[in-house]
């Protein structure tokens, strides 16, 4: 299962890499048959977002950790080493570049933005 990281490096750069969750097969929730699952990651909350089609939210870093799961419509998130990525429903991001120079988020295309935002510790 694959997501994209934006994260900042040591000079408060933002950068995106693409990563792989590595799934194991796991008896996950007998007595079904084993699941492909990934390690678990702790999380404090769960958080439901939508805003309109050409909302910009300027510079800025990540509030917290957090993975965003696109739901609805297209998001456009530009990091500060100036690369740009679109995420479509289906798409995972996970922003954790939580300080330094941060990233631009742009809600784009014909639809509004929704996501599911899952807030790490």
């Amino acid at each position: 299962m694959k997501y994209v990281r934006l994260f900042e490096d040591s000079t408060g750069e933002s950068h995106f890499e693409d990563v792989e969750a590595k799934l194991t097969s796991t008896d996950f929730a007998p007595p079904a048959p084993p699941l492909n699952v990934s390690s678990a990651i702790p999380a404090l909350q769960v958080v439901f977002l939508s805003v309109s089609n050409g909302w910009l939210g300027d510079w800025h870093s990540s509030p917290v950790r957090q993975f965003i799961f696109v739901a609805t419509g297209e998001l456009e998130l530009e990091a500060s080493d100036g690369e740009v990525r679109r995420f479509r429903a289906g798409d995972v991001a996970f922003a954790e570049d939580v300080s330094g120079k941060g990233h631009c988020s742009r809600a784009i295309g014909d639809d509004d933005f929704s996501a599911v935002i899952v807030q790490l510790d």
